[in-house]
């Protein structure tokens, strides 16, 4: 029923080009051009902060991530083996557990 129902929408929203004997346009694809927002803002903590402002910034800002909820260590270190060995982040192995400490002690910002 539902594939029915489905088929006759497709071939209902296509007929008006059909009928007039028009093929339906192609697709095609444009480059576009955008500027992302750039931020100056780093980690707080001068030294402490080192790991996190070294590795995590060049995806995140550090506005975006210091805004975050307040995470127990375990969740940290999930988040950050998950962004190191899924999304391929350019963190460095012996960063990780400076990482995972500073944003484990971070107190969210407004």
């Amino acid at each position: 029923m539902g594939r029915i129902l489905l088929a006759a929408i497709i071939a209902i929203g296509a007929a008006p080009a059909f009928a007039e004997g028009q093929a339906p346009k192609p697709m095609t694809f444009t480059s576009q051009k955008i500027e992302l927002p750039q931020s100056e803002r780093m980690f707080p903590g001068g030294p402490k902060a080192e790991a996190i402002n070294n590795n995590c910034l060049a995806c995140h800002s550090a506005g975006m991530v210091l805004t975050q909820p307040k995470l127990t260590k375990a969740q940290w270190t999930e988040t950050v083996n998950k962004m190191a060995k899924v999304y391929h982040a350019p963190v460095a192995p012996e960063d990780s557990a400076a990482i995972i400490d500073y944003l484990t002690n971070l107190k969210p910002q407004p």
